[in-house]
């Protein structure tokens, strides 16, 4: 019988057909009308998602985007009947602390790209020995490389339960997490699942409510952070269409984003813009290239629909919001300024064990991609005391 533990190596080579057929669809794009003046205010902008789709027809060359993913060392195996894949990136320092990385929506591994090096080779980016990590990045359940998702259930819990069972399977017994976004609440749970095994989590996006039973929410909550709570909130009444349709009707979405290059790159694009701190131009924040190769690996893996199933799969099972309390290891997080959910300090510390705080002035939702120095700083002074 076949071993369903097994690793098995894998690097990235879309065949030559896939990539005809999404240049011939991108040259016959059907483009919707715009209102003039109205830039990114009703979605995404018109005239940059024609610029971003030109590129990527005429000058976007996927082969170099999959050699930069390929220097990287990629394996899947099968979890639970799903194909996970994953980048077991070691460092050559023995004594590295391994490290589960999660990405989020609609993000990918590639999002790693930047932090990779520092974390496995700290001292070619300003560290020292001290400072390794041994990086395992999965590709989400039915997200990229790891494939579409095939049966119900596969909650944001399951994510981190794949991914106790991963580091498990790798031999490692005692490990950190890291994650922002959705990777964020999978890193939650597994330090709700996982303790025995956690030395500690960190994440960039920490996702807390107010204290159980407090009579005034807002005691000990600073100006800045109130502010960071009106932002919040305006997120939440403006910012988060996006949430419901993933949540309630991902399959009727689904068939414009899987048939259209030009639909996809923009219901991508709009969130890289709108969550990240880059005050109106995006390609402050990111390049072309690094949109598109993202943005590439949801289309030749066929997984955007997969991917927002997340949403409806968690929603119904009500893993959506805030965490419930009680993660007894070591948490660290760290704030940044756009990022669009921040939670207050106080709240953090009601359902986590924060011992490392950081925040930010710059940088958005993003954080692996805009700030990288800063993330893996704060990475490196969470863990320090904790090797």
């Amino acid at each position: 019988m076949p071993n369903s533990n097994a690793i098995h190596q894998f690097s990235v080579a879309v065949p030559d057909d896939v990539l005809a057929d999404l240049r011939d669809r991108l040259a016959r794009t059907r483009w919707p009308d715009q209102m003039a003046d109205t830039g990114w205010t009703y979605g995404a902008d018109l005239s940059y998602v024609k610029e971003l789709c030109d590129y990527w027809l005429n000058t976007f060359d996927w082969r170099a985007a999959e050699q930069r993913l390929n220097e990287w060392p990629q394996y899947t195996t099968e979890i639970d009947g799903q194909n996970i894949h994953f980048i077991h990136a070691r460092s050559r320092h023995e004594n590295a602390i391994p490290l589960c990385l999660t990405h989020g929506w609609p993000g990918s591994v590639a999002e790693f790209l930047k932090i990779l090096g520092p974390l496995t080779d700290p001292e070619a980016y300003g560290g020292t020995a001290a400072d390794a990590f041994h990086v395992v990045a999965p590709s989400m359940p039915g997200y990229g490389f790891s494939g579409p998702t095939t049966k119900p259930g596969w909650t944001i819990e399951k994510v981190a339960q794949t991914n106790i069972e991963l580091m498990a399977r790798l031999g490692y017994s005692s490990y950190g997490a890291q994650g922002g976004d959705w990777g964020a609440i999978a890193t939650s749970f597994m330090g709700h699942l996982d303790a025995e095994h956690l030395i500690g989590i960190h994440m960039n996006m920490v996702v807390a409510g107010p204290p159980a039973g407090a009579e005034n929410p807002f005691e000990g909550v600073t100006e800045t952070e109130m502010a960071y709570l009106g932002e919040m909130g305006e997120f939440q009444a403006t910012g988060t269409g996006y949430q419901q349709i993933q949540g309630t009707r991902p399959q009727t979405l689904a068939y414009g984003l899987t048939d259209s290059p030009s639909g996809l790159a923009a219901w991508i694009t709009e969130k890289f813009y709108a969550w990240s701190d880059c005050n109106g131009d995006i390609e402050s924040r990111f390049s072309k290239d690094e949109l598109l190769t993202n943005i590439m690996i949801y289309w030749v893996t066929g997984t955007i629909n997969s991917s927002t199933r997340l949403y409806c799969e968690s929603m119904r099972a009500g893993l959506f919001g805030a965490m419930r309390p009680g993660v007894t290891v070591p948490t660290g997080g760290a704030i940044f300024a756009k990022e669009i959910y921040k939670a207050p300090k106080v709240w953090a510390e009601a359902s986590f064990n924060i011992t490392h705080w950081s925040t930010h002035p710059s940088g958005g939702h993003f954080a692996a991609m805009e700030e990288p120095v800063a993330l893996v700083g704060s990475i490196r002074e969470f863990f320090a005391p904790l090797r």
